[in-house]
């Protein structure tokens, strides 16, 4: 007896494969680091200890 292959349920098992690697790949990316000005956060959170 030959083996005969279900063609559509390959096809959706792929793109499931393909769609679950490119979501885990979605959440690896870093984000864009932005020139943060810590001493001027430090500043802020000092203020607001002061107010409270």
């Amino acid at each position: 007896m030959g083996v005969t292959r279900l063609k559509r349920k390959d096809r959706v098992n792929k793109a499931v494969a393909n769609n679950r690697v490119a979501a885990i790949k979605r959440l690896q990316q870093k984000p864009i680091i932005k020139n943060v000005d810590v001493e001027a956060i430090k500043a802020e959170f000092a203020a607001k200890a002061e107010k409270a």
